[in-house]
């Protein structure tokens, strides 16, 4: 080990210890300098700190400060844009939208739910239920293409009645030839209010609960 690691450890605990509160305020560009002087000053007159390796001390301290700041900018560039997003986010407050989900609610005779395809399939139907979880209601719509797609229940059920208004849920069934394909059913509610998230704007969809942009497949 060369003098000047030993006069580094042997005069950095002292440091640190002296001054522990103050350096949690400071920079570490400040704090290398604070150490380095105390280097030069304890330094062995007979074995004098050599001008290449204080050069090179130097250039590290420089490349650890810029990533610093660095950090520092992208930090303040990303909260900048989630803000942009929270902002732009608050357009949608009193507007519909399609979110994951698979609940509806009947209201006038007409409820809207929705759903998302991977891939296209030549046969799907709908099963509208009941609080009681009994199908009221079975919609065969037939050949659907990939991608969102939305129906509509007239309020009308199985049996030719109209069904009381209030909320309900579905299940989908999906067939490509014999093969059952997987659907994600989408449920239609309102954005009530938007707040700020960790990584981005939260938006408030009341029973439905809560989504982020991400989780918005279509808007109303």
């Amino acid at each position: 080990m060369n003098s000047v690691q030993e006069t580094a450890k042997q005069s950095f605990p002292t440091v640190a210890t002296n001054t522990a509160s103050k350096n949690s305020v400071e920079d570490p560009q400040d704090r290398f300098l604070k150490l380095l002087v105390t280097q030069m000053k304890n330094q062995n007159p007979l074995n004098p700190l050599d001008n290449a390796e204080i050069t090179s001390q130097l250039a590290q301290i420089s490349t650890v400060t810029g990533i610093d700041k660095l950090n520092k900018t992208l930090e303040k560039l990303l909260s900048g844009a989630e803000d942009s997003r929270v902002v732009e986010a608050t357009k949608l407050i009193g507007h519909k939208a399609l979110v994951p989900g698979n609940t509806m609610s009947l209201e006038n005779n007409a409820a809207l739910g929705g759903f998302e395809l991977l891939q296209p399939v030549d046969k799907l139907s709908v099963s509208i239920l009941d609080n009681s979880g009994i199908a009221v209601r079975t919609l065969e719509l037939g050949a659907q293409s990939s991608g969102i797609n939305t129906f509509i229940w007239d309020g009308m059920t199985n049996s030719g009645t109209s069904a009381v208004n209030g909320n309900y849920t579905f299940t989908i069934n999906a067939k490509q030839g014999d093969k059952e394909i997987t659907v994600n059913p989408l449920a239609l509610g309102l954005v009530n209010s938007v707040s700020p998230g960790e990584h981005d704007a939260v938006l408030d969809m009341g029973k439905l609960g809560l989504f982020g942009m991400a989780d918005i497949k279509q808007i109303f």
